[in-house]
């Protein structure tokens, strides 16, 4: 088979065999209320919950892909990218939402305009591997995806690597893991030729840390959280009452500030509390093995990879002296002089 007979039909199958069958290979099944993959997320804020539908999101059942781009989280900037170098279909992980993701207009004039396919892989992508626990320095020997019968809320309790002694030692390991020191580089290099030296950047201000405990802190077993599914102080007593030899509570993917009542629960178990990689990283942890995947299943199919990269600027440095001569002009003239 060549890149010219692969459709989505075939992406959506490598995905559903990806998922183990989680996947729902037509509308049907989607809303069978059957799947529970298929879910709602919701804040209670009216008007912004949204449903995960794992699989083909936009686009014809049988449009060809010749060239895949693989990314977390869908934007404009994404869309633009693949649009501009030749991707047929987009594989998000996180959940899309009309307008949302795409520039606050409708997906289907966005995506139907340059022609480009959209998948998603949320909840049902989460709990197939144990690579988070494997490159937190950890082998995960009990895995929960709905933690306290909340949907997302996952939780891993794991042994400690044998080459991990200590929280010292799940520092050193992130850091040569997910390649830190090449992100110090390219933000500095991006402060010498913007001529700004107060840029930040997430993966540098975001790195692994800890919280409670020292350096040499011994390290044996793990309770590895994701702070922003929902994981709570009272998840934390659950946790422990359930294996009381956990001695480290591990936070990623979302951080726990310094005063939060995790530490202070923490705290009264006398657990260390490290924070390893964050959101932004999950590229790596999650998107460069489903890319691969896909690229073993379809290997006809060019695949790349979309990262992001979020910076902060001090307003005054932002742009070119011209662009803010602009946003000036603008301000003065049409927003608050009226």
């Amino acid at each position: 088979m060549n890149s010219d007979n692969i459709t989505n039909r075939d992406l959506l199958t490598a995905l559903n065999t990806i998922s183990g069958g989680r996947v729902p290979l037509s509308l049907a099944e989607m809303f069978s209320g059957e799947n529970p993959f298929v879910v709602i997320k919701s804040s209670n804020i009216p008007g912004k919950a949204v449903m995960e539908t794992p699989g083909l999101v936009f686009g014809q059942i049988d449009q060809p892909v010749r060239k895949l781009a693989v990314l977390m989280t869908l934007t404009e900037s994404a869309i633009e990218l693949a649009a501009a170098t030749g991707v047929d279909a987009i594989v998000a992980h996180h959940p899309i939402a009309d307008a949302a993701n795409s520039g606050g207009v409708t997906l289907k004039n966005y995506l139907g305009l340059y022609r480009i396919s959209a998948f998603e892989l949320h909840e049902a992508f989460h709990g197939l591997h144990p690579g988070l626990a494997i490159l937190h320095g950890h082998t995960a020997f009990k895995t929960e995806i709905a933690y306290g019968g909340i949907p997302g809320n996952i939780m891993y309790v794991g042994q400690a690597l044998p080459e991990v002694r200590c929280l010292e030692d799940i520092l050193l390991r992130l850091e040569t893991l997910m390649g830190m020191d090449e992100d110090r580089k390219m933000l500095e290099l991006e402060k010498d030729v913007r001529h700004c030296s107060a840029i930040s950047e997430t993966n540098v201000l975001a790195g692994a840390k800890i919280i409670c405990g020292q350096s040499d802190s011994e390290v044996e077993t793990i309770l590895h959280i994701f702070p922003h599914t929902g994981f709570s102080p009272e998840h934390l007593a659950q946790a422990m009452r359930e294996h009381p030899e956990i001695d480290t509570l591990l936070a990623s993917i979302s951080r726990v500030p310094d005063q939060h009542p995790l530490i202070d629960k923490a705290k009264e178990f006398g657990l260390n509390v490290i924070v390893g990689n964050s959101h932004s990283l999950e590229i790596y942890e999650n998107g460069l093995p489903l890319a691969i995947a896909l690229h073993k299943l379809l290997p006809q199919v060019e695949v790349v990879m979309f990262r992001e990269r979020c910076t902060s600027t001090p307003l005054r440095q932002f742009g070119s002296t011209a662009i803010q001569n602009y946003a000036d002009m603008i301000v003065e003239k049409y927003l608050i002089n009226k």
